[in-house]
């Protein structure tokens, strides 16, 4: 903003003409000068006595007027031991300091004017600006509505209450805070069904076992292609107060595949959720609705309800743990006969709970993090069969396990990589007669990506992903790879 970047020769100039209006005269063989009437502007420091030690401050003075502040500075800064706590001294030892970008320094100088005298306007308004550039709004606003009290001249009036508006939108864009994205995806799945290339061979007591050539199923094809998304969605996160908060948001997730068309797939998701934060801890509750439609016009919708808690030890160390509940129906199929409802195996409800850790190495410029996690998902599709007269899952209830962990490096100023692994193992509640025995399979994926960002709102990642499954059922043992390229746009 251009009132900010010229308000240094503005106040300067702005103080010595007030303080020759209305300041009472300063004994320059004094330390500090007589206090000002309330609702007075002390005058700056007379720097024109023939006494050497003010030679120093003459110099100074001058290099503030002539846009130097970073020479007073420097010519100052050595003399600090030596004559802080003198009003003239530290007053032009802030203002040097804070316009060469030492506001810290300019705090410093300036409490120890006002502590001297409370009634110097000036140095408070100053204290007021070094603040602001600190990014203390708080305690800015508050000395900047100190000055507007002692009565200032109209120009001072004008420009704190520029300062004053600017600290009111920065305000008000912290209580509610607005965020989109759009991302276009293009990519090569080299198993896009997740099918199994596994001959699958009976038990042999499996009542299904003498109705096939070998007693054996023969592979099935693996389905490859290349692949396009489009993806976009926004986020609104609004402060009740200084502990609470509220949020919604959306996704739109786009699937096409140039060949394999029947797995082409749209998503929509809503969630909305309340946070809660204290001290080194927040808490988040959250309601999830979500819909997928496949090609063939099925549909499948979920809800989901969770809740969070996050600790933060230091700022190198945070934990997390969590809990999850989620429901997911299949609709769109219609009943095959009268009082039978065709839907497919698939509709559960699901819970799990986890935790994980995240730790920032020294620098801030490398993180690695990991989680683990357990659950149980019991299967309620209305499949009714002889075998199956409740409906349900024909493997029964699936409890499962897993871990992952990896790591972020920046290896560039706008380069960053991404590599993390997981393992997920599961076993399921009834035998399933095709292998005359339990289900059971563990899920293992790798994956390798890279964020480079040639502008803070742009991200080009590319990334490749390994999984593979294997079952004692190799109906189910797949191994997939994907390859793609995502380019992100963000809005905030």
């Amino acid at each position: 903003m251009k009132f900010i970047r010229s308000a240094s020769s503005l106040f300067s100039g702005l103080m010595l003409l007030a303080g020759s209006v209305v300041a009472q005269p300063v004994d320059a063989a004094q330390e500090t000068p007589q206090s000002a009437q309330p609702g007075q502007l002390t005058a700056p420091p007379d720097l024109t006595t023939p006494d050497a030690r003010d030679q120093p401050l003459r110099d100074a003075d001058a290099l503030i007027k002539n846009g130097n502040p970073a020479a007073a500075y420097t010519l100052l800064k050595p003399l600090e031991f030596e004559r802080s706590g003198e009003i003239r001294f530290d007053y032009l030892f802030g203002i040097a300091a804070l316009d060469s970008g030492h506001a810290d320094k300019a705090t410093l100088a300036f409490e120890r004017v006002l502590t001297m005298d409370p009634n110097f306007a000036g140095a408070r308004l100053d204290m007021a600006r070094a603040y602001y550039q600190l990014g203390d709004l708080l305690r800015a606003k508050t000395e900047f509505e100190t000055v507007l009290g002692q009565n200032p001249p109209e120009l001072a009036k004008a420009t704190i209450q520029k300062y004053l508006d600017a600290i009111a939108s920065h305000e008000q864009a912290q209580k509610t805070r607005i965020s989109a994205y759009v991302e276009g995806v293009a990519g090569h799945d080299s198993n896009i069904a997740n099918s199994s290339t596994q001959t699958f061979t009976f038990a042999a007591n499996s009542p299904w076992g003498g109705l096939f050539p070998g007693n054996q199923l023969p592979p099935g094809a693996k389905l490859t292609g290349v692949y396009e998304g489009i993806n976009t969605g926004g986020e609104i996160n609004h402060s009740l107060n200084a502990n609470w908060g509220v949020y919604a948001g959306a996704d739109l997730r786009q699937h096409g595949n140039m060949t394999q068309t029947a797995y082409d797939t749209i998503s929509t998701e809503g969630r909305v959720g309340v946070t809660y934060a204290r001290e080194q801890n927040v808490y988040k509750l959250s309601l999830s609705l979500g819909q997928l439609y496949t090609a063939n016009s099925m549909r499948r919708d979920s809800l989901g309800v969770g809740g969070e808690w996050q600790h933060a030890f230091s700022p190198a160390n945070q934990m997390s743990a969590f809990v999850q509940y989620a429901q997911n129906r299949a609709a769109g199929f219609p009943p095959t006969s009268p009082g039978t409802d065709a839907r497919i195996e698939g509709n559960t409800d699901q819970v799990v709970v986890g935790a994980g850790w995240v730790h920032i190495m020294t620098g801030g410029k490398h993180a690695l993090f990991g989680s683990i996690y357990a659950g149980n998902e019991l299967d309620v599709a209305p499949v009714v069969s002889p075998g199956l007269p409740n409906g349900g899952r024909t493997d029964g209830k699936k409890r499962f396990e897993g871990l992952r962990m990896g790591g972020q490096a920046a290896i560039a100023e706008q380069l960053d990589v991404i590599a993390s692994t997981g393992l997920q193992s599961a076993n399921y509640g009834k035998l399933n007669n095709l292998i005359m025995s339990n289900r059971s399979e563990k899920l293992y994926d790798l994956t390798v990506a890279a964020n480079w960002h040639p502008d803070k709102l742009w991200t080009i990642k590319p990334q490749i992903a390994f999984s593979r499954k294997h079952s004692n059922l190799s109906l189910y043992s797949f191994d997939r790879t994907d390859v793609s390229l995502t380019v992100r746009r963000d809005f905030k």
